[in-house]
């Protein structure tokens, strides 16, 4: 069911803060609970990047997720991110505006140095 507040980023914050509010977790911690019931991760960092961009302070709009699991062995990174959006379809639905994802064999974990790395600077929107 599209949501009919998604052209709305206020009412969206709103609804998510709500969810969160009715349920007593965070919607940081629901993605961290998804994920880990999911993929049974070797690593697993649920990280709000929100502050980062141009939201009310409190807001969690903007994550970044690194999942390491074997769960991913021969899998393509399209079909690891697609299994990802999946899982947190109701998030992304009803409030997460944006969501970058890390998936990694513990394999390739390892081999990559357990490397996160940082995520751009937010470009306002605009592309500038």
């Amino acid at each position: 069911m599209k949501n009919v507040f998604s052209h709305c980023p206020r009412i969206l914050a709103g609804l998510n803060r709500l969810m969160a509010t009715q349920t007593n977790m965070t919607v940081e911690q629901t993605i961290r609970q998804k994920l880990q019931e999911t993929f049974q991760p070797k690593f697993l960092e649920v990280i709000n990047e929100s502050y980062m961009h141009n939201v009310p302070k409190g807001s969690e709009t903007h994550f970044k997720v690194v999942v390491v699991s074997e769960k991913f062995d021969s899998q393509p990174m399209i079909k690891r991110h697609r299994m990802v959006n999946e899982v947190l379809k109701d998030e992304l639905s009803s409030g997460v505006h944006a969501l970058s994802i890390m998936t990694k064999t513990p394999q390739q974990w390892n081999e990559s140095g357990n490397n996160i790395g940082k995520s751009p600077p937010c470009r306002g929107g605009a592309g500038l």
